[in-house]
């Protein structure tokens, strides 16, 4: 899950990821890297990149599937790397930028968890087909993507967002990563260059405490573009109306738990 740059699509103003932020549902983020692998038609590949690896927590479930192959993780936020190279010391991590960057030699496997919401609309398709064509003939190209652009959780934000002292800025700047391609879109854009393509959707729903662990789960992701551009005063106001608002449109169960629902984008492409 690689970090702001305006070359990637993110709002102007978004800082640096919080690795501890985004692992404080380690679990659960990773259950999707785990549900894409085992869709990998691949038996033993030698050469893996792990696109936007984030903290590592994606690059070890690929270390631990396929042990004897040469993994490298790339992803833009050096406090990212930073935390992937102290909890996987063994495999190999750099920084780079997704909007220009192509591997050096063939690669059996480009895996990627949760970063290409991340790129503008018109520069996603023209950056997977450069990827893909540095794949091996036969070589897989697997993302996965949160797809929620018109979940409940999503359209808060651009509701709160639309009424209070922080309209002005945010209207400015249209924090919104707006919709992702649809299944036929991304067909027909890449099929040209794969043998196959396998694209499905997975709508998880996850447990979480209460309300205010739907706020922290998305804290680390998708509300960044929303607060990261406010002083102090305007985050605190934003995130305790988008609070209350996650009340109005959240029942919590019997016990208290929170479910909220999490679509996700799956996609598997062989290289012809």
């Amino acid at each position: 899950m690689a970090t702001q740059s305006t070359s990637q699509g993110r709002a102007a103003g978004t800082k640096d990821w919080s690795a501890a932020q985004y692992l404080k549902f380690a679990e659960q983020r990773t259950r999707p890297s785990r549900d894409l692998i085992a869709q990998v038609p691949l038996a033993s590949p030698a050469r893996i990149i792990d696109i936007g690896c984030g903290p590592g927590n994606s690059t070890e479930v690929l270390a631990k599937q396929w042990p004897d192959a040469h993994i490298l993780g790339m992803d833009s936020s050096p406090n990212m790397i930073e935390t992937a190279r102290k909890a996987l010391p063994n495999l190999e991590f750099t920084v780079a930028d997704l909007q220009t960057y192509t591997p050096e030699g063939p690669v059996d496997l480009l895996f990627s968890n949760a970063v290409f919401q991340w790129i503008n609309f018109e520069d996603r398709i023209p950056i997977i087909k450069r990827l893909i064509q540095s794949l091996k003939p036969g070589g897989v190209f697997a993302f996965q993507v949160p797809d929620n652009y018109t979940e409940q959780s999503h359209e808060a934000m651009r509701t709160v967002a639309a009424n209070g002292p922080w309209a002005e800025t945010l209207g400015r700047l249209k924090p919104s990563l707006g919709p992702f391609q649809t299944p036929m879109e991304l067909y027909n854009g890449l099929k040209p260059l794969c043998s196959s393509i396998d694209v499905w959707h997975t709508y998880y729903n996850h447990p979480l405490g209460g309300h205010q662990d739907i706020v922290e789960w998305v804290k680390g992701t998708g509300l960044r573009p929303f607060i990261d551009p406010l002083n102090p005063e305007q985050k605190e106001g934003f995130l305790a109306a988008y609070l209350e608002k996650l009340k109005e449109l959240y029942p919590l169960c019997d016990d208290g738990t929170a479910l909220l629902r999490y679509p996700r984008l799956f996609f598997v492409a062989v290289r012809a």
